[in-house]
C-alpha cells in the first residue's frame, strides 16, 4: 500500500490506501520498507512521502481499533524516518491528521498545498497522540499552541500551520512535481538539525505558567472529559523531561487513557455516529433508495425554530423562501435570521462570505404561490395538529408533485399530518432540536406511507446542512422526546416528593449533562411545556385541572402548572424554577418564592416531604429513560441502540464520554439496571414507564453483550 519509485535522485513513497490513506499495518510496513530501500539505493539522495488520491495519511485505520496492534509500531517507523541518512520531505495535501501528522513531524521537511489541514484529533476518541506528537509538536510551535491544538483536536489550515512553524513552505501547482524539486534542493543542505528530538522546547522555563492556563481552559471548556487534561500533561512533559523520558511519559499516559471507560465510550460514539447512516425501513434502505435533488427550499414559520432551520439551510448554500402569515411576523423572522448569522460570524462559526451569501439566498414572502416550485418544504409552525394539517393541505395543493413536504413536529404522529394531503408518501418528519442552528441532531421520522425516496432525501439533507441525521419510525414522541418524557417526568416527581430543583439539577450536571432539567425548562420556557401538556391532554380526549393526578392512566404532577399560573415562564420572564438577574439572563439562583410554590403544592396534595438521595435521583431519571429506550427498540421505532445513543448525545448533549444511555446501561450491567427498574416499579406506582421491559429482561437474563443487542432486537420482531 506504499508505492516506491525513483525520479532522478529522489525516491517517492506514495501511500496508496484509499479513501484516506489510513496508517494501517500494511501502510506502516510499506513506509518502513520504502525508507530502508531508499536509504540503501545509491541513486537516491532524498526521499518524498506523499499521499495518492485525496489526502496525505489522515490518521489511524479505524478498522484496527480494538484489535491487537502489529509491528512495526508507528513510533518505530517514525524513528526510522528521522534517523534516515538522507533528508525526508513530507508533501502534504488534504488532511494530515493524527498519525499522519506524526509521520510529517518525524520527516525533516514539511511542505503543503494551501488547502491542506493538519491536526491531532485523538482527543475526540478519548486518547492523545501516541507516536511522539505531544513531544514533537511543542518543539516547533511552543507550549501554548501545542497544548491547545492537541487538547482541542482542532484542524489547523496550512497558512496558520506555517505561522506556527509546523509547515516549512506552502506550495502551489502540482504537489508531486513541487515536492520533487524541493527534495532536490535540500539534498546539499545539512539536515540533522532538522530532527525535532534534538530541538529545545521554546520558553520551557515558563511551562508551569502555560500548563496552568491551559488546564484552566480545558477544564472549563471540556468539563468532565479526561483526555484534554491528560493531553496538556503530556505536552507539559516535553518541556520538563528529556525527549526519551517524554516519549515514555506519553506512552504511559496513552495507555492510561486507552484503558479508561471514557475512551471506550468515545470510541463507541465515534462508530455509532457512522452506524446510524446505514438506515433501513420497510421497503428500502440507504443502499437502495436514491435521494431527490434539493436545490431550493422553503420554511413555513419565521419563529425561533423556523428561523433557526432557515439559518441551517442558508449556511449550506441552499436558497430559502421564508413564509409567514403577516408582514410583522415576517420581518421579525428575517431580523432573527440576520441576528443569528451576525452572532455566528462574531463567534467565528460562520465566515463573513457565508453570511453575505446567505443574505442573497433568503427570500421572505407572504404568498404560498412563491413556493410552488421548491424541491423541499419544512413546516415549522406551532405544535398543534389542526394548524399543521391546515398548512399541509395548502402545500399539497400548491407545491409541485415531486416536492418533499417536511414537518418539524416534536411529538405528533406523521400519519396524522400526512392525512391532510393526497401524497402521504412525500411527507416526512424533520425534527430539529433547539436552537436549530446549533444542535447537531436531526431526527427524521417516516410514517406508514412515507417512501424510502423521501427518507433518502432528508437523510442526505441532514448531512448537507451539517447535522447528524437519525431515522426513526413514527409514534407519539418518536425516539428522543419519548425517552425524554420519563426522564423529565421523574425530575418533577422527585421535586414533588421532597427534592429541590437545585438538587436534581446538580445530580444531572455532576453526571455530565451541561444543564439540569429545571434549568432546561427555564431556558425553553415553562409556558411551552404547559402548552404541550394541554396538547397531550387534547389528544387523549381529556383536560387538565388543579386536581389532575393522572393523564392517560399515568401519574401527572401539576407543579409546572402552578409556576405557569404565577407567570414564571423561565428566563424569558426573569423567573421560573430559578430566579435570574434580569429578563433573559443566564445566572440561575435559588428563589424563596419558587420554594414556597413547591411547598404550597405539596400541602395541597397532602404530600409529606422526604429526603431523597443523589443515587435515587440519578436512577429514577436515567433508568426510567433506559427502560423506555428498550421499549422503543422492542417496538421497532429504531433498529439499533446506536440510534438512541446518538440521539441523546446530539439532541440532549448527553456526555459523549458516557457513550449514550444504552451504552452506559451496558457498562453498569443490565441485570443491575433491570433489578432497579423492578424496584421502582414497586415503589413508584402509577408510572407506566416503570413497567419492566421484556427485551431488557431477556438481554439481562442471558447476559447478552452490547455488540449483539441489535441481533436480538431483530429476532424479537420476527
Amino acid at each position: 500500500m506504499v508505492d516506491y519509485s525513483v525520479n532522478g535522485s529522489v525516491a517517492v513513497l506514495m501511500v496508496n490506501n484509499p479513501p484516506v490513506n489510513a496508517l494501517g499495518h500494511a501502510v506502516r510496513v510499506g513506509l518502513k520498507t520504502g525508507i530502508e530501500r531508499g536509504a540503501k539505493d545509491s541513486r537516491v539522495r532524498s526521499i518524498v512521502i506523499i499521499g495518492k488520491g485525496q489526502t496525505f495519511p489522515a490518521g489511524a485505520d479505524i478498522r484496527e481499533f480494538g484489535k491487537p496492534s502489529k509491528e512495526p509500531w508507528l513510533t518505530a517507523v517514525g524513528n526510522l524516518i528521522e534517523t534516515c541518512s538522507k533528508p525526508v520531505v513530507a508533501a502534504i495535501h488534504g488532511t494530515c491528521l493524527g498519525g499522519g501528522l506524526e509521520i510529517a513531524l518525524f520527516s525533516h521537511y514539511r511542505i503543503a498545498v494551501s488547502s491542506a489541514r493538519v491536526g491531532f484529533p485523538e482527543v475526540t476518541l478519548g486518547l492523545l497522540p501516541g507516536a511522539g506528537g505531544t513531544q514533537r509538536l511543542s518543539r516547533l510551535t511552543g507550549l501554548p499552541v501545542a497544548m491547545e491544538m492537541i487538547s482541542s483536536g482542532r484542524h489547523v489550515p496550512a497558512k496558520k500551520a506555517k505561522e506556527y512553524g509546523i509547515i516549512d513552505e506552502i506550495v502551489s501547482g502540482d504537489l508531486l512535481k513541487t515536492a520533487l524539486k524541493f527534495a532536490q534542493e535540500v539534498q546539499s543542505r545539512p539536515f540533522k538539525d532538522r530532527c525535532l528530538r534534538y530541538k529545545v522546547v521554546p520558553n520551557a522555563d515558563r511551562v508551569e505558567e502555560y500548563a496552568s492556563a491551559a488546564l484552566t481552559q480545558v477544564k472549563k471548556k471540556y468539563k468532565g472529559f479526561e483526555a484534554p487534561v491528560t493531553c496538556v500533561q503530556a505536552v507539559r512533559s516535553s518541556a520538563e523531561l528529556s525527549y526519551e523520558e517524554g516519549m515514555k511519559r506519553e506512552r504511559d499516559l496513552f495507555l492510561q487513557l486507552g484503558q479508561s471507560g471514557q475512551s471506550k465510550a468515545q470510541q463507541y460514539a465515534f462508530f455509532a455516529e457512522r452506524a446510524v447512516t446505514k438506515w433501513q425501513m420497510p421497503g428500502g434502505s440507504y443502499k437502495t433508495a436514491k435521494p431527490l435533488p434539493v436545490r431550493s427550499t422553503a420554511v413555513i414559520g419565521g419563529g425561533t425554530m423556523g428561523s433557526g432551520i432557515a439559518v441551517c439551510l442558508l449556511s449550506a448554500g441552499l436558497p430559502v423562501y421564508l413564509l409567514e402569515q403577516n408582514e410583522k411576523f415576517l420581518q421579525s423572522g428575517v431580523k432573527l435570521i440576520e441576528n443569528i448569522m451576525a452572532g455566528s460570524v462574531k463567534l467565528g462559526k460562520v465566515s463573513m462570505e457565508t453570511a453575505k451569501r446567505a443574505a442573497t439566498l433568503l427570500k421572505p414572502t407572504l404568498s404560498y404561490d412563491d413556493i410552488k416550485d421548491v424541491d423541499l418544504v419544512i413546516e415549522a409552525v406551532f405544535e398543534n395538529l389542526d394548524i399543521k394539517k391546515e398548512v399541509f393541505s395548502k402545500l399539497d395543493k400548491i407545491c409541485k408533485p415531486s416536492a418533499i413536504l417536511c414537518t418539524n413536529t416534536s411529538t405528533i404522529d406523521i400519519d396524522r399530518i400526512s392525512s391532510a394531503t393526497s401524497r402521504p408518501e412525500k411527507v416526512v418528519g424533520t425534527h430539529f432540536f433547539a436552537p436549530a442552528y446549533h444542535m447537531k441532531l436531526l431526527e427524521n421520522i417516516y410514517g406508514t406511507k412515507t417512501s424510502p425516496e423521501a427518507v433518502a432525501t432528508v437523510m442526505k439533507l441532514g448531512k448537507t446542512i451539517n447535522k447528524v441525521p437519525v431515522l426513526v419510525k413514527s409514534c407519539h414522541g418518536f425516539l428522543a422526546n419519548r425517552m425524554n418524557a420519563p426522564f423529565g417526568s421523574e425530575a418533577i416527581f422527585l421535586v414533588e416528593e421532597g427534592a429541590s430543583p437545585q438538587e436534581v439539577d446538580q445530580v444531572n450536571e455532576d453526571f455530565g449533562m451541561p444543564m439540569g432539567p429545571f434549568k432546561v425548562r427555564d431556558l425553553s420556557g415553562i409556558d411551552i411545556s404547559w402548552r404541550i401538556n394541554r396538547e397531550v391532554a387534547k389528544v387523549l380526549g381529556t383536560s387538565i385541572t388543579k386536581e389532575t393526578r393522572f393523564l392517560g392512566g399515568n401519574r401527572y404532577c401539576g407543579l409546572n402548572d402552578d409556576f405557569y399560573d404565577k407567570g414564571r415562564y423561565g428566563r424569558k420572564t426573569g423567573k421560573g424554577w430559578y430566579l435570574y438577574e434580569k429578563v433573559g439572563g443566564k445566572n440561575a439562583v435559588a428563589d424563596p418564592e419558587a420554594e414556597e410554590i413547591i411547598n404550597s403544592y405539596r400541602q395541597r396534595r397532602g404530600i409529606v416531604k422526604r429526603k431523597i438521595t443523589p443515587q435515587e435521583i440519578f436512577e429514577r431519571q436515567f433508568y426510567s429513560a433506559i427502560n423506555e429506550g428498550f421499549r422503543i427498540l422492542e417496538e421497532g421505532i429504531c433498529n439499533m441502540p446506536e440510534e438512541i445513543d446518538i440521539s441523546w448525545i446530539y439532541g440532549f448533549s448527553y456526555p459523549k464520554y458516557r457513550g449514550g444511555p444504552m451504552f452506559y446501561a451496558s457498562q453498569i450491567g443490565l441485570q443491575r439496571v433491570y433489578d432497579r427498574i423492578c424496584h421502582y416499579h414497586e415503589t413508584c406506582p402509577y408510572s407506566i414507564h416503570w413497567v419492566p421491559n421484556r427485551l431488557l429482561k431477556k438481554l439481562a437474563e442471558n447476559n447478552v453483550p452490547f455488540t449483539q443487542w441489535a441481533n436480538h432486537v431483530s429476532k424479537s420482531k420476527m
